[in-house]
């Protein structure tokens, strides 16, 4: 880790240790608290009844502890957690145990719920460079470590995006690090915020803002026991932003300056920096300007120089001025502040002391004195003189009292306390006019709070009171937004939740200290007793435990002895306040005298800051001289005390933010001895409670605190629940739901939202605790599971290698006996020779290549056909595609434009809010001005006052006319009395106005909040519509991308299955094709399928979207109606508050009237005050429904966004099939290749060894000669199996042919399909026509709405008019009597109006209840229609299941057409070894035809010889000769005799070898057909089931379908009453019109008369200015003579006469204006009642247009879902036609197949029948044959009697050949009884098998016969002769078999698939 992120990220390996993990899941582990350390970790080890026994973990000591006192500890993976509200044990330990361990590790920041917790480190961290600023800059909260940039980051680009105003709230104690966050704060937004590239080089705004912080740090700041640079105010820095995010500005407002600390301090603590920076950094010049001195020499530095380590005052002096300077400060002013700062040193230097006498004080040395007066440009006689003795006001005389030296020394202190005060405002009002300097209009802002936190002390006084006043403010500002959050949240959730304010639980308290009355507060009550001057603090705590002693809140101390006055109950806790001093501190008074000097000084920086000089509290209201209770009458209203102007300031402040979205931080002190890595656990509790943290986790507790996401949810705590979730898909909440249910929770622990399942504190942790038990079981049983797994491996392991080992000896042991063996050696070299006479078969297997390459050749041709036509038609597609894209994009363009539209919209809305601000301002400004004029009014008054001094001294002088004087001067003081007691009800009156004009302005804030929420949900509404169009569209991307690939996959397959093809038949070819168009056509279906829902559902979506949009227009166009009638209203008060205003100056005599005004007043304000609550609850519920409906879309929003995911979920599956399908088909070509190798592997040896016994037999067989007979026999045999080769052939034929039927219907399928498709586009264009249909609808509608909005314009302008008029009928009387019957006539006409507009109302009810019930209708419609989906849906399941059922029996029909191809190809085999055997049986019959001739030669000499017996003349050595060539003939005829014998052995031992083979094959042949034929039993069945269900589906289908047409008849039905009554409204709307028209004429008629009383009205007010002129005039002589009353008697009595008769003239005037007035009021009422009935009629007609929308709005929706619904019945119908036609098609196809099996099982019956025939006959052939050779054989008997050996041998062949021919006979019957064997089995088993296996059982029967016969012509040749040799035959031919038979056993032939 780098050095910066060790202080920011913790070290997540020590925190997920597993040890850890076990160690608290084994132990108990719980907090106890503890006196050193707060909280110490313990284990539980009993539990007796409500007390534990704790075992502590560090000292192992054993305590017990009561149960309460506990508090339950997390699991080890929350540890150093960085948000505390994730902690699922929340508690005061948990919270400390988590800050102290972060604190530990270097971590400082921590989050707590929406707090953002900083503990104080005592040391520079390396957090705050520009890269970490760069680290943090647009990241979100939970991607980052917590930090201070993290908040200001947030609450700048939630600015940004919401264009909501934030606020920073840093609170903490003193030390804690409030002032270096808010200069982080500041730091980073200048550096995010600057509207400079290039960051380092920043504006000159930004380093004004930078460069504000060390000028407030100087005068403003000081070091105190806590903290070195402690912030001794409060401040709000305000900082402004431009739309594009620019610092534009910033203002600074302070609050409760220490101004204190500027005349004392405790012990090692400084007074402000500035002081110590301007003596030890000023230079000799500046020093002798200031008239400084030595630290020593000041009275007000307590301490002396008191330095802080690490800080050079004089560089920060310099640094100071350099700030002043880049704020752009003047030098003058600089100079100026400075002189102040010096004065404020020079006035703690004043020395006073007490006379000898009198406690009258003096000042001996006054050399400071003159010293301040040089530094505030005064006189310095009349600067002591003002200290010393000031003049106060006694009654109605100034008298000069002489101060006491404690008095003046109060006065001084005060003085230069106040100099401070009102040189820091000047200050912070001077950086505020260099800050906001730029012209650029501020959009939004970030204020930073940095106010000092909750304090207790062991005593509390005033300043303390009110900073926790400030904090239970700003504590319930956070309860209230902190769960306005959270029960958002659940509210979005969906959770049951009751609503509770907790910031109502602080209400109480503040209710204590600020409430105005009934009864009054604490400041209430502390402003009261400022008003008594003999009020003292003692008295003000009696009155607070009277009045507050019952509060719940307040506590009074029970015993005397107790220093605390009273106590306060706070969230924090209890605070013991001491009143002493409270009403001065609350006062704050000044020396008036000192005052007015600075106010008159010659240093204009000095004047200027004394200007407000009236607002002082004067040293007569503390002196307690004036006992006279008028004298301090006469200065009430003057001033304000200290406590009203912090509440005022307070109450602007929780104003400014409320309208501010909150960023809470708290600042942390850890310790008081400010050392670095230490932390006092009891003092950070404390703060935790004082900061509110501790508070805001109470109000946790009650809620839901710990969250989590289902998927999560489930994935971590599944195993807790394994049976619970069923296999399969499973949506998130229904899982939960379910683990939730088998955990059995307490439902009140609990909720389950729309994402997450939320728990109250400490579930997650039994949770986590269970779940580890459960893990700890599971890896135990699984680790005896792998050892006695290892085990078993390796016993097996071990018998493998014994088993090998015997093997491996046993094959040793073979090869050694075999090694020496000489025929071994023989086969070892002579079986290489044997692969020589080849090449012909090699000629034809490559013919047949050629073959193959031709028939690739054409198929690849056909294929190519079929995929130009295959792209032909994907093109047409993608025409359509594009076409569809195109619309898709007007429609978005359309969505934009409207967006530009509600944009500029906004744009005006913003510009007319600027112009009503600016109206504000206008106001405020009038109200500034005119109470300049009332200070101007009280100046005069003030002056006519010090007239009447002068003249009361004029007459002392004048003592003749003192008696005439003092009348005089008594009736004066009567008139100023009551002037006095005018202005008191005249500025209560003013305050009465001033409190409307608050409540006004507050109404006038909410109404801008209520505009800007709306403006939010606005924006928000946009974001949602843009988010969900660019989904739209990534998820058209993500469906054309499927469909792309899913092409590329279909194309694969395609090549795959073409592969396969080109190695099987043809007739598998064919039907590969068949189900791969099948499948194309399936896979069509459902893409346009799954094409129109996505685009009813874009249609459903864009539909909603503009409901919506409709919805929110009109709630902006009512929320602007209300605005302009409030402004309406604003604009009607202010014209009556102007006209109040000059009735109140012009009958200031008449109290009678002005009385009455006041009621009257009071009953309007009344009213206005009933009316604006009514306007509120109006917009209130108007709120309440945009909120459900926001919700409402947004839950929509959010279903559509599930479904489309599950729809993408889908697509994935569905490729994945494909693909695994793909490896599948991949797989079985590779197996089908590798059997195909073996085969032709094996099909070549076999040829080989044929080869071989061809050459030995025909070598063999050539001198044979009775094997003719058999010859015959097999020829005739051979024809037979020609012949059912034939038919096999004709088989074949006619299976080709039902392939061509099945082609032609597949063509025909196609066709319809063809067909289908044009429909389908016929219809997609349709629809198209019914959307222009509709486009043109709604313009007709927007025209109509258009012209309905001008109608309304035209009766707004005529209310208007009229409105004008009403006011020109309050100035004519005489016409009040027409005006009153025009009124009548419009009362009777309204009734009439209303009568009419209360049956529309009636028919509007009447037709939305039809609407409700046909909407309902509507919905079982749609319910029903779905259910026909599913179904719809669930049959096409069905039907792909079944056509793969029949994908898998062609596939198996393949398998046995291949199976047949084998079989003929080894008849075709056995046929030419038949051909080549026949001819080998010729040449034999050919040698025994030659041997029988030489035979008959024989005898025929023989016979000659006996007849020539007698001859004696024939030689003996002739006779000799022939013996001798007999014998030679006879040993030749042996040897070759027994040449063949050889031959023939080896023969027969090849063919037992081929009968053992062949009947291996047979059984095993016969049991693959047995099971064959048993799975297509049951797949026949399962077919033919599948097919009823189909058809019981498809009736059920028209069932519904018939319900669906009768109720879409009942909703046409509805539609046309519906229309009906929509026309009957139209013309109703008409005849209002006419009325309207007739309405407007009549009030043209009254404008005319108008007219007239408007001008007799211009003539009354033109006298009435007149009169006003004259009053003027007559008050300016009045004052005129008043002046010229000192000069001389004789103007005063003149004066005196004139005064008396202009008085009379006044009275007159006021009764002529009483009399006005009252005529006023009258028509004031007369057009509040006639505006009253307006408003009524407005709002009816407003209501009735409401409902014409809404109706013309829903006959829209009822329209466009009535054709959605027949499009999509139409498409029903469609699949359902389709269907019927596929389930006609498949019924014939199974007939076709039955009729093809049946005619199979009879063709094979006929078959065998015949065979059975021929065999019967051949039979009898060989029956006959047999009986000639009997017969030849008795014939040859009789001729050769003599050679008795001959015929003894051939005796013995006949008897052989007898007992042959009976074995035969009964082989024969066994093999009749087999034939019928097989008939029986033939009706179960396939055709094909059955003829190869009867032709196998054929050759094997003949191949018998053979070997008999040939046994039998040995027998007959040899006769036994030659026994030795046959043995040796035998054996020979024995070992060879074994030689053979032994590699046999070692190549086993693998079975046929």
């Amino acid at each position: 880790m780098s050095d910066p992120s060790k202080f920011l990220y913790a070290d997540r390996n020590l925190i997920n240790n597993p040890l850890a993990q076990a160690d608290w899941a084994s132990k108990k582990l719980v907090w106890v608290p503890s006196e050193r350390l707060g909280f110490e970790a313990g284990s539980v080890k009993e539990e007796q009844g409500d007390e534990y026994m704790v075992e502590l973990a560090d000292s192992g000591k054993k305590i017990r502890v009561n149960k309460d006192d506990i508090q339950k500890m997390n699991p080890p993976k929350f540890s150093k957690v960085e948000d505390m509200a994730e902690l699922t044990c929340l508690n005061e330990a948990s919270v400390l145990h988590n800050l102290k361990e972060r604190y530990y590790s270097g971590l400082i920041y921590t989050y707590s719920g929406l707090f953002c917790v900083v503990i104080n480190p005592y040391k520079n961290l390396p957090i705050y460079s520009e890269e970490i600023v760069e680290m943090y800059k647009g990241k979100k909260k939970h991607e980052m470590p917590p930090h201070i940039y993290a908040i200001t980051d947030i609450s700048y680009r939630s600015m940004m995006q919401d264009r909501e105003d934030q606020s920073i709230l840093c609170t903490g104690e003193s030390g804690a690090g409030k002032t270096e966050n808010t200069k982080k704060v500041i730091q980073y937004l200048a550096h995010v915020a600057s509207s400079h590239k290039n960051k380092k080089d920043q504006g000159e705004l930004e380093k004004q803002l930078l460069q504000a912080n060390p000028i407030l740090e100087a005068f403003g700041n000081a070091k105190t026991v806590k903290n070195d640079n402690s912030s001794r105010f409060g401040k709000f820095i305000r900082i402004n932003f431009d739309v594009n995010g620019y610092i534009v500005g910033a203002n600074i407002e302070t609050y409760l300056l220490e101004k204190s600390r500027a005349i004392r301090q405790a012990r090692e603590e400084r007074t402000f920096h500035i002081f110590y920076y301007l003596l030890t950094g000023a230079g000799d010049k500046l020093r002798s300007e200031l008239l400084l001195e030595n630290y020593n020499n000041y009275r007000f530095l307590s301490n002396g120089n008191v330095t802080i380590p690490g800080q050079q005052d004089k560089d920060l002096f310099a640094e100071t001025m350099e700030a002043m300077r880049i704020m752009s400060i003047p030098e003058d002013e600089q100079i100026g502040m400075l002189k102040v700062v010096s004065s404020v040193l020079q006035l703690g230097n004043m020395t006073f002391k007490k006379e000898r006498h009198t406690d009258q004080a003096s000042m001996p040395d006054n050399t400071t004195a003159q010293k301040v007066s040089h530094l505030m440009g005064m006189n310095v006689t009349d600067f002591t003189r003002a200290i010393l003795s000031p003049r106060i006001k006694v009654g109605r005389d100034y008298v000069q009292k002489a101060q006491t030296q404690e008095q003046a020394e109060f006065a001084v202190e005060a003085l230069a306390k106040a100099t401070y005060e009102r040189m820091f405002r000047w200050l912070v009002m001077r950086i505020n006019k260099a800050l906001d300097k730029t012209k650029r209009q501020g959009a939004s802002f970030i204020g930073i709070l940095d106010i000092a936190g909750f304090e207790i002390f062991e005593l509390n006084s005033f300043e303390q009171l009110c900073i926790n006043y400030t904090n239970e403010k700003l504590q319930q500002l956070f309860n209230h937004t902190m769960f306005i959050l959270e029960q958002e949240e659940y509210q979005r959730e969906g959770i049951e939740w009751s609503f509770i304010d907790f910031g109502l639980d602080l209400q109480p308290c503040i209710e204590l200290i600020e409430k105005p009355a009934s009864p009054p507060g604490i400041l209430a009550l502390l402003d009261e007793e400022c008003w008594f001057p003999k009020a003292t603090d003692k008295s003000f705590v009696e009155k607070v435990l009277q009045e507050q002693g019952t509060h719940p809140k307040f506590f009074k101390p029970k015993k005397l002895k107790d220093e605390a006055d009273f106590s306060i109950y706070h969230y924090a806790g209890k605070v013991d306040y001491k009143a002493d001093e409270w009403l001065m501190k609350n006062m704050d008074p000044l020396n008036d005298n000192v005052a007015s000097l600075l106010n008159q000084s010659t240093d204009k920086f000095v004047s200027d800051l004394w200007k407000d000089v009236d607002r002082i509290v004067g040293l007569d209201k503390v002196s307690g001289m004036s006992e006279m209770p008028g004298a301090f009458k006469t200065r009430k209203g003057m001033f304000r005390t200290v406590g009203q102007l912090y509440k005022e300031q307070l109450s602007k402040l929780m104003a400014t933010l409320r309208n501010t979205n909150p960023n809470f931080v708290r600042c942390i002190i850890p310790n008081h001895e400010k050392k670095a890595g230490k932390l006092d656990p009891h003092l950070v509790l404390d703060q935790l409670r004082c900061n509110g943290v501790l508070e805001g986790i109470r109000i946790c507790r009650q809620g839901f605190p710990n969250r989590i996401v289902f998927q999560e949810f489930r994935q971590r705590y599944e195993i807790l629940t394994p049976n619970a979730i069923p296999k399969g898909f499973m949506d998130g909440k229904q899982a939960c739901v379910l683990m939730i249910k088998s955990l059995e929770l307490d439902p009140n622990l609990y909720r389950i939202g729309q994402s997450k399942v939320f728990f109250r504190a400490g579930v997650l942790a039994h949770l986590e605790e269970e779940r580890d038990m459960k893990i700890t079981d599971i890896i135990i049983t699984f680790q005896a599971w792998c050892r006695g797994y290892l085990a078993r491996r390796a016993f097996a392991k071990r018998q493998q290698q014994l088993t090998a080992m015997k093997v491996i000896q046993r094959n040793c042991a073979a090869y050694l006996k075999l090694r020496n063996w000489q025929w071994w050696r023989l086969f070892t070299k002579v079986k290489p020779l044997l692969q020589v006479s080849r090449q012909e078969e090699e000629m034809h297997a490559k013919d047949d290549e050629l073959h193959k390459v031709l028939e690739k050749q054409q198929y690849m041709q056909k294929q190519l056909q079929e995929t130009e036509d295959q792209y032909h038609q994907i093109a047409a597609e993608k025409l359509a595609l594009q076409e569809q894209l195109q619309a898709e994009t007007e429609l978005c363009a359309e969505a934009e434009e409207m967006r530009a539209r509600l944009a500029a919209r906004k744009q005006e809305l913003e510009e007319i809010l600027h112009d009503l601000e600016a109206r504000v301002e206008e106001e405020d400004e009038r109200a500034s001005q005119l109470t300049a004029e009332k200070k101007k009014l009280q100046q005069n008054i003030t002056d006519l006052e010090q007239q009447l001094d002068e003249e009361e001294a004029a007459r002392q002088k004048l003592q003749l006319d003192k008696v005439t004087m003092e009348a005089k001067v008594k009736k004066f003081e009567e008139d100023v009395m009551v002037l006095d007691d005018q202005n008191n009800k005249l500025n209560k009156e003013k305050k009465m106005l001033e409190e409307r004009i608050m409540e006004y302005t507050t109404n006038l804030t909410e109404e801008e909040e209520k505009s800007k929420s709306l403006q939010k949900l606005k924006t928000k509404h946009e974001a949602m519509l843009t988010d969900l169009e660019d989904r739209l569209r990534r998820e058209e991307k993500q469906r054309q991308e499927l469909e792309k690939n899913r092409r590329k996959l279909d194309g694969d397959f395609t090549e795959i299955n073409d592969q396969i093809a080109d190695l099987q038949a043809q007739v598998k070819e064919l039907r590969a094709q068949l189900a791969k168009k099948e499948e194309e056509l399936q896979a069509a279906l459902l893409r346009i399928e799954e094409e129109a829902a996505q685009k009813n559902l874009a249609q459903k979506k864009i539909r909603e979207m503009e409901a919506q949009l409709s919805d929110l227009q009109d709630d902006l166009e009512i929320e602007r109606q209300a605005r302009t009638k409030a402004e309406k209203h604003r604009r009607d008060l202010g014209e009556e508050l102007e006209a109040l205003k000059t009735e109140l100056e012009d009958t200031l005599d008449s109290t009678a009237a002005q009385q009455e005004l006041r009621t009257k007043r009071e009953t309007e304000v009344a009213q206005l005050k009933k009316g604006l609550e009514d306007e509120a609850r109006l917009h209130e519920q108007q709120m309440s429904d945009m909120r459900q409906k926001h919700n409402q879309a947004f839950d929509e929003l959010n279903e559509q966004l599930e479904q489309a995911k599950r729809n993408k979920v889908s697509m994935e599956k569905a490729k994945q099939a494909l693909e695994s399908e793909k490896n599948e088909l991949t797989i079985e070509l590779q197996g089908l290749l590798q059997g195909k190798g073996d085969s032709e592997h094996r099909r070549k040896k076999a040829e080989a060894q044929v080869q071989e016994l061809l050459l030995k037999n025909s070598e063999s067989e050539r001198q044979r000669l009775e094997i003719a007979d058999k010859a015959v026999k097999l020829q005739t045999e051979l024809e037979h199996i020609c012949g059912q080769l034939n038919d096999v052939e004709s088989k074949s034929i006619k299976a080709t042919k039902d392939h061509s039927v099945l082609e032609s219907q597949i063509q025909d399928v196609q066709e319809v399909l063809q067909e289908e498709t044009r429909q389908k586009l016929s219809m997609s264009t349709r629809l198209r026509q019914m959307e222009d249909e509709q486009n043109s609808l709604r313009e007709q509608l927007e025209e109509e709405e258009e012209a309905k909005r001008n109608v309304e314009k035209q009766l707004v302008m005529a209310q208007s008019q009229l409105a004008e008029f009403k006011k020109k009928l309050e100035q004519d009387s005489t016409c009040l009597e027409s005006a009153e019957e025009g009124k009548k006539r419009l009362q009777r006409e309204l009734e009439g109006t209303h009568q009419r507009l209360e049956e529309k109302c009636s028919a509007y009810d009447k037709m939305e209840k039809t609407k409700t019930r046909l909407q309902q209708e509507l919905d079982d419609m749609v319910i029903d229609h779905d259910q026909l989906r599913q179904t719809v849906t669930n049959l096409e399941k069905k039907q792909k299941k079944f056509d793969q059922m029949l994908a898998e029996e062609k596939n198996i029909s393949a398998r046995y057409a291949e199976e047949r191809d084998r079989a003929e190809a080894e008849a075709r085999e056995k046929e030419t070894r038949t051909l080549s055997l026949t001819r080998e049986l010729e040449t034999l019959m050919d040698l025994k035809d030659e041997v029988d001739r030489n035979n008959k030669l024989l005898r025929a000499e023989m016979e000659d010889l006996v007849s020539s017996k007698d001859d004696v003349g024939k030689s003996v050595h002739e006779l000799e000769k022939s013996k001798r060539a007999m014998d030679q003939q006879l040993e030749e005829m042996k040897t070759q005799l027994e040449e063949l014998e050889d031959e023939l052995q080896a023969t027969e031992d090849a063919k037992l070898r081929l009968e053992v083979n062949m009947q291996a094959m047979k059984a095993q042949y016969e049991r693959d057909l047995s099971g064959r034929d048993e799975m297509g039993e049951e797949k026949k069945r399962s077919l033919i089931k599948q097919v009823r269900e189909m058809e019981m589906e498809l009736e059920d289908e028209r069932k519904q379908r018939s319900a669906a047409v009768a109720a879409r008849k009942k909703l046409e039905l509805d539609l046309k009453e519906l229309e009906a009554g929509i026309d009957m409204a139209n013309k109703h709307r008409e005849e209002a019109l006419k009325q309207l028209k007739k309405q407007q004429a009549q009030m043209k008629e009254l404008i005319r008369e108008l007219d007239d009383t408007r001008m007799s009205r211009e003539e009354i007010l033109a006298q009435s200015k007149e009169s006003e002129k004259k009053l003027k005039g007559m008050e300016a002589d009045m004052l005129q003579m008043q002046e010229e009353v000192a000069a001389a008697e004789r103007a005063k009595r003149q004066a005196q006469l004139e005064r008396d008769e202009l008085q009379d003239e006044m009275n007159n005037q006021a009764t002529k204006n009483a009399q006005i007035a009252e005529e006023r009021r009258r028509l004031e009422a007369r057009i509040a009642q006639l505006e009253e009935e307006l408003e009524e009629e407005q709002c009816n007609t407003e209501l009735v247009n409401d409902r014409l929308k809404k109706s013309m709005l829903q006959t829209d929706q009822m329209n466009v879902e009535l054709t959605s619904e027949r499009s999509s019945f139409q498409r029903v119908e469609g699949t359902r036609a389709q269907l019927e036609r596929q389930n006609k098609e498949l019924k014939l196809k199974l007939q076709e197949l039955e009729g093809a099996v049946k005619s199979k099982y009879k063709a094979n019956m006929a078959a065998l029948e015949a065979k059975l025939a021929q065999l019967e006959e051949q039979l009898d052939i060989e029956t006959r044959e047999r009986q000639g050779a009997t017969k030849l054989v008795r014939r040859t008997e009789k001729k050769l009697k003599e050679l008795v050996l001959q015929v003894d041998d051939e005796r013995r062949n006949t008897e052989q050949y007898k007992d042959q021919a009976d074995k035969l006979n009964s082989r024969m019957k066994q093999l009749k009884r087999q034939l019928e064997e097989a008939e029986e089995e033939a009706q179960r088993a396939n055709a094909y098998r059955r003829k190869m296996q009867r032709e196998l059982e054929d050759a094997t029967e003949s191949a018998d016969a053979m070997t008999r016969e040939v046994s039998t012509l040995k027998s007959k040749l040899r006769r036994g002769d030659l026994p030795f040799t046959m043995r040796r035959i035998v054996t020979r031919t024995g070992a060879e078999s074994d030689e053979e038979a032994e590699p046999k056993t070692e190549t086993p032939e693998p079975r046929p698939e």
